[in-house]
């Protein structure tokens, strides 16, 4: 089959979600021209995923075994490139299906956004049976092209591979190998790095030529980098520019109003950071094509003389219609991110009917930022998950901590010259018998003890809802890393229930007195810094007095600037976010240094 041109038909995508949730939503969704991002992290569930989906499309299956030279970036590329070539069969077979109520063509159609794509389907409708309206037809099924399969490296998990306690080269640790299985690959998408820079990874792209133009100036694997500030995006493009790669996009993401790892700014929030991407899109276009001009040039390659394409796009606890239209129209984004809100869609993302039943039951006590990510980053975490249940229950029993089935997360070489995870049992135990000889008070040393065995096996867990469902394990615990923002909905809904809501067909909010997304940033940001002072209180922080008072600063002005707004960009509800706004700056001006010290 000649090479399929792909594009996202819709102005939203699926992000990535844990490393299992979205596993394989590109084969539920990709066909509709709906673009979803699949994690990288795992290859021991990616390679459990295609012995799956080869059995279910009668496709030849040669399981390749971790013991096997080069495993993870082998695996990697094996399920990528069945993903590509099942989403190639669907996309045959829904360009060749009957414009016909419930048919695959019809129904890529109708989820459309008010396009003039979508304008030129309903004029079809109208046509006569003629061969005007065939020739309609036709034009159409040429048309009806796929979303992207896009994929995500968090870079932070790039642990070295140990061979009989040896460290292997570099290009074998997980997420130099994780790049080199997606670059390998036969996909035309692209890469989303996340979770800040990594420099050697960042370098080794530039030894795929997938990730240059080709003669045509055409880009095969573009990179995407989620950022959370104005700052993160301008130093990691730059770099990257630098090595003559360049960012088609990036991707904005609220620091704590999302699900999984959250990556808080200094108090930035979502409103001025996008208000900055809008001012300076073209001044960071600009700038970013001088360097990557002058670094192809500097390498003998053909310098870009027609600058390449930068997107922005945003995601994080959008809810509404409304909300999507705000980042769309006013911040001139070119795309949103929905993620929580799909976790209710069985035919989009891998929940298992018990987790089902949590998420849509969930209040905002079941859902909070935790301190379990062996990361040590905040993690967004369902209260009542059977992880959570079961790590309560090991902390019941005398016995903290995981077995470490997989060790995506092993960083600590506290007790250990090879690193393990802090999640684990061996880590906590260890930990535990330490903290006594460490010189605590009674109060610091609950607090302490309490940020050890809170740690979960999140690199396994988060996988355990795709395994549980497709009947691969059934013992796992499921970890679910869902945003505050399931608290909005509760019907386990269809996929064309689910665009619907969004683009404002129908509207699936089960919590019509929810604040506002900026609202929900505010106050998860508000509440972190309490928490920050409470560690200070403590004596239980390394924060320095100015990170205090810069973040207090940073908040105050997020209020100003969403104060001094709300009239262009707010119209229901307007007198409820200006009285939010007020109690939060109440409750931020009661924080005081009174506690810090010099």
């Amino acid at each position: 089959m000649e090479d399929l041109v792909t594009h996202s038909r819709h102005t939203f995508h699926i992000p990535v979600m844990g490393t299992g949730f979205t596993i394989d939503t590109p084969l539920r969704v990709a066909r509709y021209g709906i673009t979803s991002v699949i994690s990288l992290v795992d290859d021991v569930l990616i390679e459990q995923m295609r012995k799956l989906h080869c059995r279910k499309a009668e496709e030849p299956y040669e399981e390749i075994a971790g013991h096997n030279e080069d495993a993870r970036a082998r695996r990697i590329t094996a399920y990528l490139n069945l993903v590509d070539h099942l989403v190639r069969r669907q996309v045959q077979a829904l360009q060749a299906s009957p414009f016909e109520s419930g048919s695959e063509i019809t129904r890529y159609y109708e989820m459309l956004p008010e396009t003039s794509l979508k304008r030129a389907y309903r004029e079809m409708l109208t046509t006569p049976e003629s061969a005007e309206r065939v020739r309609k037809q036709d034009e159409l099924r040429r048309l009806a092209v796929p979303g992207t399969i896009d994929v995500n490296i968090m870079t932070k998990l790039d642990r070295d591979i140990y061979r009989d306690g040896k460290k292997l080269p570099p290009e074998f640790a997980d997420a130099m190998a994780a790049l080199r299985g997606y670059a390998n690959s036969s996909l035309t998408s692209s890469i989303i790095f996340s979770a800040g820079m990594n420099q050697r990874v960042y370098t080794y792209a530039t030894r795929f030529a997938d990730f240059s133009p080709d003669q045509n100036g055409v880009i095969k694997k573009k990179i995407i980098l989620k950022v959370s500030d104005w700052r993160s995006a301008t130093v990691q493009g730059k770099f990257l520019a630098r090595r003559g790669l360049w960012v088609s996009e990036f991707r904005i993401e609220s620091g704590l109003n999302c699900g999984g790892h959250a990556f808080p700014t200094k108090g930035l929030l979502m409103g001025p950071i996008l208000e900055e991407f809008k001012r300076r899109k073209v001044e960071l276009h600009e700038m970013l094509h001088a360097i990557y001009s002058r670094a192809r040039t500097g390498v003998d390659r053909s310098s870009v003389d027609t600058p390449l394409e930068i997107r922005i796009t945003a995601q994080g606890g959008i809810s509404t219609a409304a909300e999507n239209e705000l980042l769309l129209r006013y911040y001139r984004v070119d795309g949103t991110g929905w993620a929580t809100p799909f976790l209710l869609v069985p035919e989009v993302s891998n929940v298992d009917d018990a987790h089902l039943r949590k998420l849509s039951t969930a209040t905002n006590r079941d859902v909070y930022l935790s301190d379990s990510s062996p990361l040590g980053i905040p993690f967004s975490t369902l209260r009542n998950s059977a992880s959570e249940e079961a790590r309560r229950q090991r902390i019941r029993e005398g016995r903290p901590g995981s077995s470490c089935p997989k060790g995506y997360l092993i960083s600590n070489t506290e007790f250990t010259d090879v690193p393990i995870c802090p999640a684990s049992r061996a880590y906590q135990k260890r930990k535990l018998e330490h903290l006594a000889e460490e010189g605590f008070s009674a109060r610091q040393l609950a607090v302490v003890r309490e940020g050890v065995v809170v740690k979960a096996c999140v690199c396994h867990e988060v996988g355990g809802t795709a395994l549980v469902k497709n009947g691969i394990d059934l013992e796992v615990k499921p970890a679910v890393c869902c945003g505050p923002n399931i608290v909005n909905f509760s019907k386990i809904a269809t996929l064309q229930e689910m665009v619907s809501h969004i683009y404002g067909r129908l509207s699936l909010l089960a919590n019509h007195d929810r604040p506002h997304m900026f609202i929900r940033e505010l106050t998860l940001y508000v509440d972190h810094l309490r928490k920050e002072f409470e560690k200070y209180s403590l004596e239980l922080s390394t924060r320095a007095p100015k990170y205090f008072r810069e973040f207090k600063e940073n908040l105050l002005s997020g209020i100003e600037y969403y104060g001094s707004r709300t009239e262009h960009f707010i119209e229901e509800k307007r007198n409820r976010f200006m009285d939010d706004l007020r109690a939060l700056r109440e409750a931020l001006e009661r924080m005081t240094l009174a506690t810090v010290h010099e």
